[in-house]
């Protein structure tokens, strides 16, 4: 016998749970790329990607990942040899900076740990320190996936603007866009990037970079930016080729317009917020009970810094890839690595686990996942208080409908 039988459920940070109706809106023959109905659909897409960024700048969209966009985003606005300042929360921070480093660019990096947020008096006084303004840009993950933590962007913008310095405020929102609450322009973010595969509940494979004026006019003193990267004639094509700079990532679109019709026009950008805070309260009621008498310990203490989209978790070695390996095994349920906790070289990589909670995600699901966890600390004999479950659905009847 086999319990994990039937439709498996992918709780990890990304790819997140597709809705059946984006499957459905893909599951079509290949459209024409020239004229007519997928043209039209496209340039009928950029306001609601705007309303889920919360912008009324430009979009240039990208058939790429995360990685990709870190590139786009920096190519556009920093020239080789050019200074930025990365603010390092996690691995996603420190793999930006990388991406720059291998650009040529020169990387500066604070790092504040895998635990907390930035220090925003620390990174004022740094910038107030480049009295010559050699740092172009800040890049800063507003939730790093692999710790969780939910950075203060409008903080962060708050810091620059009280050192007096002209560099770019960059956010990298994979992870945190259309579940964590996001204003690019109220919070004065100069350039924004994300993918469609977490909050917008597309499968992998395009990504996007938000741009205000300020680069736009950053943009312009540029010496080298490949046809590729170049988010000019994306942002503003003549033709509609120049949205990708060829083909059309056909079927992502078709999804990507169901998503976004699910988000924008159907449940709205601020219920799909105020739902995804639900769901992460519930979640974090039951790991505090689990963690009064037993090894289980969220990686950020203050829910105040916890997104609202992915929770790391600490349990210890090797109780973290047991539960894993048995919830894949035994109860359907795929939970995240902890990934760029540890090297996954040293032991300590098996003390960590992430729960995905973005996008596509409901009530029941959340509580499929909490009860499989408490089913594996049961089977594994793992110590864990008890009342978790009776937490976590006390945080879900409560919430206000």
């Amino acid at each position: 016998m086999n319990l994990s039988s039937g439709r498996h459920y992918l709780a990890i940070p990304g790819p997140s749970v597709m809705p059946e109706r984006v499957l459905q809106a893909m599951h079509r023959p290949a459209p024409n790329i020239y004229t007519g109905e997928l043209v039209e659909m496209v340039a009928g897409m950029i306001p609601d990607l705007q309303a889920v960024a919360r912008t009324r700048h430009k979009v240039a969209i990208y058939i790429a990942n995360g990685h990709g966009v870190w590139e786009a985003a920096l190519a556009n606005v920093v020239n080789r040899g050019e200074k930025v300042l990365v603010l390092a929360t996690g691995r996603f921070g420190h793999g930006w900076g990388e991406m720059a480093r291998a650009m040529g660019i020169d990387v500066e990096v604070m790092d504040f740990g895998k635990r907390a947020t930035f220090d925003l008096d620390a990174v004022e006084a740094r910038l107030r320190a480049d009295a010559a303004g050699e740092i172009r840009a800040v890049l800063a993950v507003q939730v790093d996936t692999s710790t969780s933590v939910r950075n203060d962007i409008a903080g962060l913008r708050k810091a620059m603007d009280a050192s007096g310095h002209p560099a770019l405020l960059m956010a990298d929102c994979m992870a945190s866009l259309g579940c964590d609450v996001f204003e690019m322009d109220a919070w004065g973010v100069d350039v924004m990037l994300a993918g469609c595969q977490k909050g917008l509940m597309t499968p992998p494979g395009m990504a996007f970079v938000f741009f205000n004026e300020k680069a736009a006019q950053a943009r312009k003193r540029v010496e080298i930016v490949s046809s590729y990267w170049d988010w000019t004639q994306r942002a503003d094509p003549a033709e509609f080729y120049q949205y990708f700079c060829g083909t059309a990532p056909t079927h992502h679109l078709y999804g990507l317009r169901e998503a976004l019709t699910m988000i924008v026009h159907e449940e709205g950008i601020e219920n799909v917020w105020a739902r995804h805070a639900v769901l992460a309260r519930a979640i974090w009621a039951a790991l505090e009970h689990w963690g009064q008498d037993g090894p289980i310990e969220m990686n950020i203490a203050d829910p105040a810094l916890r997104s609202h989209a992915v929770t790391a978790v600490r349990m210890g070695t090797p109780s973290g890839t047991d539960l894993r390996n048995w919830m894949s095994r035994n109860a359907g349920v795929t939970l995240g690595i902890g990934l760029g906790m540890a090297d996954p070289k040293d032991p300590a990589w098996h003390g960590f686990f992430r729960i995905g909670h973005m996008g596509h995600v409901n009530s029941h699901m959340v509580l499929g996942v909490l009860g499989s966890i408490e089913t594996g600390l049961r089977a594994l004999d793992i110590p864990h208080g008890k009342g978790a479950l009776d937490a976590a659905t006390r945080v879900l009847a409560e919430a206000p409908i």
